[in-house]
């Protein structure tokens, strides 16, 4: 899973790299030539993406290192963490959802994939089956009640 945003990042870090070698500096020397740099916008513009740039690469940057920190065995057998699928009853809707928790790049709330940094996904991390998760939001508390609990290794069997 991890892999999978990994080379999705390492391609995005490829491309601006590509940009703040290869192709910014053709635009601001180009946009130099033309002359006072006082009012010129395109140097002005390329000047800005290149500071822009540099700092979305050490963000990326950051991110991976982040990733690579990642250590499956370290991830419980027998609470939700990341990887997990949880299905739970939430009392205030009087539903049953299931969530999957995974990373933030891969979050996508219609489909149940719930970033474990978001407030549902950090509510569950580390409960178990039978254990009441409390979610705060701007509408109010809500309860979920974890219902069935299958781990990244649970997955992987």
């Amino acid at each position: 899973m991890t892999e999978h945003i990994k080379k999705q990042l390492e391609a995005e870090i490829r491309l601006l790299e590509h940009e703040l070698t290869h192709e910014l500096p053709l635009e601001i020397k180009k946009a130099a030539s033309l002359g006072d740099l006082s009012e010129n916008a395109e140097y002005h513009m390329a000047k800005q993406r290149q500071v822009f740039v540099n700092a979305r690469l050490g963000q990326l940057k950051q991110r991976m290192a982040e990733l690579s920190l990642v250590n499956l065995s370290n991830i419980p057998r027998d609470r939700a963490a990341f990887g997990s699928t949880v299905l739970v009853y939430d009392s205030s809707k009087d539903e049953k959802i299931e969530y999957k928790l995974v990373t933030s790049e891969e979050s996508d709330v219609s489909k149940g994939l719930i970033s474990t940094t978001s407030p549902i996904g950090r509510s569950l991390v580390g409960k178990q089956v039978g254990d009441v998760a409390t979610v705060v939001t701007p509408n109010g508390n809500r309860e979920l009640e974890i219902l069935k609990l299958l781990t990244i290794h649970d997955a992987k069997e």
